[in-house]
Parts: structure tokens; sequence; C-alpha cells
């Protein structure tokens, strides 16, 4: 096995409600953004690496064949699509770094996109459903209402936090503003957040609609390559340490559904390889599909004790300016969540950081960086440390 790869080139496209028809024209729009941006031709390239959830947003699969054509100089290079939930994008970047790493390839491309907002709220809320266990869960009636539900037991548990999560919504949309990708750039405040109201209703148990991410088109797509080519590379951003972790996917069979087990199992994981405490990150970018699921990665990580997740947002060590700013990016619940597209976005996100290309949303003096991407109700858990090469 090789030294373990770098990544040298990206590409996003604003989140939201695109223009763009579907995934096809998507990916295309990112596919040759990225490689002109880590400065290399189609013909480097040893491999692409999908995500693309779908779930019945469309008719069209194949979404590995739809890059070559979006961009036919990618159509005889060897692609394959990758879908894992919420972490669908996440899981074609871990492919294409064992593809790299492993020897197999020099050069590869990951590229994640998600066209959501063409299809009815009916269709919609079932493919959402696809990454929860139908046979026990469904009856639930949304993934929304999932996450409702463990929200419900946090505070049978610990009391009312509704407050804490729209500390943590209000957070997420200030950040928001400053990132030119984000689908909200609109400072919501913890007033409007934390108030039930005709724009923010209750949407499921305690959850209102500021405490849910939003259904968003988008892609974005990375270059990665082998670490012995990093120094003709215009940039370099490695994995000090990276891990994919699973839990159980009917929630009846977890020990401690709060517990976020398989989330703490990754990031117990990824910190030790990469020889890393808390303390030693700059930034950390974290799947808030619902404001509950942050503050459950909170504690599953160490920020706080069980039941106390709130201290870490109350004293501002997660804010912007704090000791460890969570989701400067204005996180999935700002910045939107193509599904396909959120996992390589979040590692964008941080690399941009990393090399100071971040704009309003720059942490100063950025050096290293986590990113948690997770699919489900923390099932697929990935966690990366990521830091500067050149």
């Amino acid at each position: 096995m090789t030294a373990s790869p770098v990544i040298t080139g990206w590409a996003h496209t604003p989140f939201g409600k695109s223009q763009e028809p579907d995934v096809e024209s998507l990916l295309a729009s990112v596919s040759s953004a990225a490689l002109e941006h880590a400065q290399v031709d189609s013909s480097d390239l040893d491999g692409v690496f999908v995500g693309v959830f779908n779930a019945g947003f469309s008719t069209q699969g194949f979404e590995a064949g739809l890059v070559g054509v979006g961009q036919p100089g990618l159509g005889r290079v060897p692609a394959v699509r990758l879908e894992n939930a919420c972490a669908t994008g996440s899981a074609a970047l871990y492919a294409a770094l064992d593809f790299v790493q492993s020897g197999r390839g020099k050069v590869a491309l990951v590229a994640g996109a998600e066209k959501m907002t063409a299809s009815s709220p009916q269709i919609v809320n079932d493919a959402l459903l696809h990454a929860s266990y139908r046979v026990e869960e469904e009856s639930a009636g949304s993934f929304a209402a999932i996450f409702g539900q463990i929200a419900g037991q946090y505070m049978e548990r610990y009391g009312d936090h509704s407050d804490t999560l729209a500390r943590i919504a209000a957070k997420n949309h200030a950040n928001g503003v400053h990132n030119p990708y984000a689908h909200m750039r609109r400072d919501l405040g913890f007033d409007f957040c934390n108030t039930v109201s005709e724009k923010n209703p209750q949407v499921a148990g305690p959850l209102r609609r500021t405490d849910c991410s939003m259904v968003s088109d988008g892609a974005a797509a990375m270059v990665i390559t082998a670490a012995d080519l990093a120094g003709a590379a215009p940039r370099a951003v490695g994995f000090r340490g990276r891990s994919h972790a699973n839990d159980h996917l009917p929630l009846s069979r977890r020990g401690d559904v709060l517990e976020f087990a398989g989330a703490r199992a990754a990031f117990t994981a990824a910190m030790a390889e990469a020889g890393t405490t808390l303390e030693d990150l700059a930034l950390l970018e974290t799947h808030d599909c619902f404001t509950i699921a942050e503050l459950l990665e909170y504690e599953a990580f160490g920020l706080a004790e069980p039941g106390k997740g709130a201290t870490a947002i109350e004293s501002g060590r997660v804010a912007r300016g704090g000791d460890l700013p969570v989701n400067p990016s204005g996180g999935l619940k700002s910045k939107g969540h193509p599904i396909g597209a959120t996992g390589v976005s979040q590692h964008i996100m941080a690399a941009m950081q990393l090399t100071g290309d971040a704009g309003d949303m720059q942490v100063e003096g950025a050096d290293v960086a986590g990113v948690f991407n997770m699919g489900g109700a923390a099932v697929a858990n990935y966690f990366s440390v990521l830091e500067r090469v050149r």
C-alpha cells in the first residue's frame, strides 16, 4: 500500500434550487471544473467515482455512465457509482482514496450530485425514507419524524432542550451568510429559530422547520492524486486519518439510540490513526441533517458528556470564533443537503479552510480539520482528519 493520497482540486455548485435540469448536467458542470482546478486532463484519470443517492428522484439510473455523457472526454474512463444514504458522497470519496492508495490508479475524480427540488414532496419524502429500516420505521411517516422521535427521547431523558437546538440552527444560519455556495444565506437569529410560528412550524416531535436541513439541488467534485504526484500539483490536502464505521440499521437493535455509537467509533478510529485530539482540530464540518444530530455528535465526539451537549454551544466553544468552530460553512442546515453531494461538499469546505481559500468563511490559522458525514441515523459513519500538505 502506498502513502495516503491527496486532494489536489475541487469544484462546487451553489446549493439550492438549481437551474440545471438534471443530475447529468450537475455532474458535468463540476467534473470539468474540478479537473481544471487540479490542472489535470481527462486523459490523466484512472477512475471516476460517482455519488448519487437517487432513490426515486429520477428514472435515470446508471449515474456512473452519466459523467461520460455530460463530459465525453470521460466516456471511456472506468467509472462506478456508489450509494450509502446521506453518506453517499463520502462513500464515493473513500472508494477513490482506496483505489489510489492501493496503487491501482494514480488520479481519480470524485463527483457527488443530487437533483431533489424537481420532485414532488411525496416523492422526496418516500426517497428519504430509503435511508431508514422501512420494515420498522416507515410508520413514522417521514425521515424527519424518525429524528423527531430521537429528539423526543433526548428531551424525555435530559429535559427540554428546544432552545439548544435553536442555538445550533441560529449558529449555522449565521455562518451560512458567509458561504457563497449556501442554499440559505440568511441569519435567522435565535428568537426566530426558537419560536414556533407560521414561518417556522413544528415538523415532527420537538423539531421545527429550522431544525431540519433543506431539500436542495447541487453537485461537488474533487480530484484525488497519488502522494508521489503531489509535488507537481497546484495544492495538496492530505488525510492524516480516516475511518468508516457502521451501526445497526434498525434503531430497535441499538443499545442506546442517543449514543451514536457508530459516529463515536468512526471518530475514535480516525483520530487515533491521525494521532490527533480535539484540541488539535482547528474546525469541524459535521453532519447536521437535523439539529439534534449535531447535538448528539457533540456528545459522541467528546465535546461534552451525554446530556450536556448544550454546554458546547452555550459556552461559545463551537461558535465561529470559539476553540473549535463547528460548521463554519453553515453546515447542511444552511448550506443545504443534496444527498449525493453532501459528503464531497463537506470535505471541500474543510480543504478550502486548510488552503486559505475559504474567503469570508475562513477560520484563522486553520491547519487541521475534522469532517463527519453519516448515512441514515448514524448508520454509515465517515470521519476524516485533513491537513494541508502543500
